[in-house]
């Protein structure tokens, strides 16, 4: 018997949150836009599509700013949201960033010495972060250029990374008055071993491509230079294994006259993203044929375990680092921010520790000690 006497309301409710007020397209903005899933024989099919959230402030390495953040947040909720998207695409504008992770101009000129500023900003961050680890649809990471501080521990709580051979990875807090606890003291152990892990956080060390793919944090790596029509491999990376004091290296970046020639060679070359976006169609065409809700299944039990140990530490790390804007981040930050008035990015972090064995307090006349003065 047909169950067409039952009571149904008609037509389908909206379920998102904020519209379209977050996105834009002048920069500094957030980018958002559906575009068709594309078959293997490169013809968009009608009515599926992914969901293409694009960091766009590429004149400061795609660092997110505030409002950006909720950009980020408003589009992953629209995709989540979004009946006809299959998955979300998370990249960078232009050919050099992914994304460097924060806007220092703005943590030094507005939220430097501003804890509960800084505090409400976290607040916002560790929503992005749940934002990408809850997202009800795949996310990819498609990493167009460098994936630093921030912007690293953004990209690995997506669920797939797909990379420029011209990117490059790392953290910076501990070099830069911060600490990488927005997600990758939670994500890097799963992807490299605890003690590359511990490595890769403290070091302020920038990895290439080859070497994340190698050490297992990248799902594929492409060449996205052209010389003289030909593909060219990142020319700054030695892409074969070979002994260094005895262990067993692979993606190191080469050194001296080498180094130089390479870089020239990278200069001269053109940067095409054809492979790069190849890859993330192929991708998208794999989800579009995967039943959805055993799809998104899957994806969850994933997840789950970088996200048990992301909740059980961000709320404690909001507060660090909210109070951290009162001392070293002050002092780190804006170090950075005035690098073209002074010529140094950084502290002295000799006289820095030597004030503070001295039990000098943290305060104006330290902190004009360890920074630059102007040239």
């Amino acid at each position: 018997m047909a169950l067409d006497w039952l009571p149904r309301e008609n037509g389908l409710k909206d379920h998102d949150l904020w519209g379209n007020e977050f996105f834009g397209t002048e920069a500094p903005c957030i980018i958002y836009e559906n575009r068709p899933i594309v078959n293997p024989e490169g013809k968009p099919v009608e009515g599926v599509y992914s969901a293409w959230i694009t960091l766009n402030n590429p004149a400061q390495y795609n660092s997110y700013t505030t409002k950006m953040v909720k950009g980020v947040i408003a589009g992953l909720n629209k995709a989540s949201m979004d009946r006809n998207v299959v998955a979300v695409v998370l990249t960078g504008a232009g050919d050099k960033a992914f994304c460097t992770g924060g806007n220092t101009k703005e943590y030094a000129e507005y939220y430097s010495k501003r804890p509960q500023e800084y505090g409400l900003y976290m607040d916002l961050f560790n929503t992005m972060v749940d934002g990408l680890l809850n997202c009800k649809k795949p996310v990819i990471s498609r990493v167009n250029g460098m994936r630093v501080a921030g912007g690293q521990e953004v990209g690995m709580a997506c669920d797939i990374s797909l990379s420029s051979d011209m990117a490059v990875y790392g953290q910076a807090g501990p070099r830069h008055g911060s600490a990488p606890v927005g997600g990758a003291t939670d994500f890097l152990p799963w992807a490299l071993g605890i003690e590359d892990a511990m490595w890769n956080c403290i070091s302020c060390e920038l990895w290439s491509a080859y070497k994340m793919k190698y050490k297992g944090l990248l799902s594929k790596v492409v060449p996205v230079l052209k010389a003289d029509g030909k593909w060219l491999r990142n020319p700054q990376v030695i892409t074969e294994d070979y002994i260094r004091d005895g262990e067993i290296v692979y993606g190191e970046f080469k050194t001296g006259p080498e180094a130089a020639r390479a870089r020239d060679l990278a200069k001269s070359a053109k940067t095409d993203f054809e492979l790069l976006d190849k890859a993330v169609n192929d991708i998208l065409w794999t989800f579009t044929n995967l039943f959805p809700n055993c799809l998104q299944v899957s994806i969850e039990g994933i997840r789950q375990k970088k996200k048990f140990f992301w909740d059980i530490s961000k709320t404690a790390n909001r507060h660090w680092l909210a109070v951290n804007m009162n001392s070293e981040a002050f002092a780190g930050f804006n170090a950075f921010n005035t690098k073209k008035i002074t010529g140094k990015d950084q502290i002295d972090f000799i006289k820095f520790r030597e004030m503070m064995a001295a039990g000098h307090a943290m305060d104006d006349e330290l902190f004009e000690a360890v920074l630059g003065q102007p040239k």
